[in-house]
């Protein structure tokens, strides 16, 4: 299995002979507006993607299957809605079936618990995209479990630290985790995404696993930048096991 963060949640897996994209924001530097509500005034994406333009028709040609944790913006963004081909397999939660048939997505395998699927299992975990009022305007997003050739690879989603987190840590003992930090957030209202010390939780709660902090340096509301995650991880004495890649790095699994 081999890993490659491209930007925010982006990621490219290369499992069991497929190539997989992860929640896709393809779109140029600050193509759309600012997340509204929020400290940071900057249009997003807040950075280009790590490769040219005109690689991406390439790339995405090359793809079997997209896997999509939910629909928000800067995870299915109108770029990769306008450019993925039609017929392409996106495999997602339940709750966005509807939604991304009526983007004219005519292979939209939902995921309800577990999928079978080209050789790979996809187990779908829950998670807390905030707390309260926030977290339900937030509504449903899942993470999932990609297991294949002996490994189990664990994308958490958009979720804060929770007991839904805990419980797929548990329940899978994934060899390899990535979350989505940065402690996105609003004006009002705590983190909808990870912060450092909740990145730090998942670390002590899968001593078995190698973590990876995505999310991060690529949308407006994040609060926290790599230097601030990188710098409290080592604090915590996590960084042997805990990593912040850059965008494009390809992860070592």
């Amino acid at each position: 299995m081999q890993v490659q963060l491209i930007r925010n949640a982006t990621l490219l897996v290369k499992v069991a002979g497929k190539t997989l994209l992860v929640d896709p924001l393809l779109a140029p530097r600050f193509q759309y507006d600012p997340i509204p509500q929020t400290a940071n005034p900057v249009r997003n994406p807040v950075v280009d993607l790590p490769f040219a333009a005109a690689e991406l028709p390439a790339l995405l040609a090359s793809l079997d299957a997209v896997l999509l944790t939910h629909t928000h913006l800067d995870h299915w963004d109108t770029v990769a809605q306008q450019q993925l081909p039609k017929d392409l397999p996106i495999l997602s939660q339940p709750a966005d079936t509807e939604t991304l048939r009526a983007q004219g997505f005519t292979q939209v395998l939902p995921i309800d618990s577990q999928l079978d699927w080209a050789g790979i299992r996809f187990y779908r975990t829950g998670g807390q995209h905030g707390l309260g009022e926030i977290g339900r305007r937030m509504g449903i997003v899942s993470g999932f479990v990609v297991e294949a050739e002996g490994q189990r690879l664990y994308v958490a989603g958009d979720t804060i630290w929770c007991e839904e987190v805990r419980q797929a840590l548990d329940l899978y003992q994934p060899t390899t985790i990535v979350v989505n930090a940065g402690a996105a957030q609003f004006l009002q209202g705590g983190p909808i995404v990870m912060t450092a010390a909740d990145v730090a939780q998942v670390a002590q709660h899968a001593p078995q696993a190698t973590i990876y902090a995505v999310h991060l340096e690529a949308v407006n509301h994040c609060a926290e930048d790599r230097a601030t995650t990188r710098a409290y991880l080592s604090q915590q004495g996590l960084t042997a096991r805990v990593h912040v890649p850059a965008d494009g790095q390809w992860l070592t699994l």
